[in-house]
């Protein structure tokens, strides 16, 4: 077994298309095929699941890309270690993000690294918390912009921010015209809340909200993302709680406002793993610590967040 073959393996895994993950290795589709082919019959099993329309991974090759993944991140740490050591400078730095970073941190933080290393490779994927970390202690990107987790293991993680989430109401709607709005005068109306397809931190923050103000019963309709809620309560379908930073939305048909008595605030910050020798020099955290607001140093990150 070649660790080509891993390569080409984990490509046609993420891809799960021959002709992508050719062109995203740089050999041609046969001679990709048969290395997969190659690499079965070494190991004696199907790692997938061929025909004229899809290509899909059977049990096997999921328990084997795991696998092949971890080799090949433990392979590239292990470069960037040696380099490290005789003080070679960060060539690539891969980073995972959740969307509110991508529009706020995130690029402050670019900037900084950008200027400090010129020659260096940016790579950005976004993703949920919980995709992030798994990718973080698989070794596939090194920092990740996220929401609050524990310090577990070789998870590391400092708190830089806080996402105030506000009452959004249409533009017409009766809670729009009043001077100030209390849980109260949400009794009577329809909430659009935050249902994804893996219990996300967001959502159950919110659920239990919903349960201390015995508010959970009105939840009307749900959305996995923040995007999808703003559109329902454009069209007066009903009211949520969504992100300030949704006021800079261009033609936007909704108020956020907020309501007496209630502070709904969720952190975000950075995760990396203490063994990648990339996240953990110093240079890189300080540079993302200095972009932690000074009026939220004082976030506690709690629970693991998914």
């Amino acid at each position: 077994m070649e660790l080509r073959q891993l390569t080409y393996f984990v490509a046609v895994a993420e891809e799960l298309h021959f002709g992508r993950a050719a062109v995203r290795v740089h050999i041609a589709q046969p001679a990709l095929s048969t290395q997969i082919q190659a690499l079965e019959r070494e190991l004696g099993v199907q790692l997938f699941v061929r025909t004229t329309r899809r290509v899909e991974m059977t049990v096997a090759g999921e328990t084997f890309y795991n696998r092949a993944v971890r080799i090949l991140s433990d392979i590239d740490m292990s470069a960037q270690a040696t380099r490290s050591a005789a003080g070679k400078t960060v060539r690539k730095i891969r980073i995972g993000t959740i969307y509110p970073a991508t529009i706020g941190v995130l690029p402050a933080f670019l900037s900084k690294i950008a200027r400090k290393y010129p020659d260096i490779q940016l790579q950005i994927q976004s993703g949920s918390t919980s995709d992030i970390i798994r990718s973080l202690e698989s070794g596939q990107i090194n920092l990740g912009f996220i929401r609050p987790v524990e310090n577990i293991g070789s998870l590391r993680f400092f708190s830089m921010a806080n996402d105030e989430y506000l009452l959004a109401v249409a533009k017409d709607s009766r809670l729009a015209g009043l001077a100030e709005i209390g849980i109260e005068d949400l009794r009577d109306q329809k909430i659009i809340s935050f249902s994804r397809q893996n219990l996300s931190y967001t959502e159950r923050y919110f659920a239990e909200m919903f349960a201390e103000h015995d508010l959970a019963r009105n939840i009307a309709y749900s959305c996995d993302d923040t995007f999808a809620l703003i559109s329902l309560v454009s069209a007066g379908l009903g009211i949520g709680f969504a992100p300030q930073w949704t006021r800079e939305f261009p033609n936007r048909n909704f108020e956020l406002r907020k309501v007496r008595g209630v502070d709904f605030k969720i952190g975000m910050g950075v995760a990396w793993n203490m063994e990648d020798p990339t996240a953990s020099r110093d240079d890189i955290i300080d540079i993302a610590r200095s972009l932690v607001r000074p009026s939220k140093q004082g976030a506690v990150a709690v629970g693991p967040a998914r």
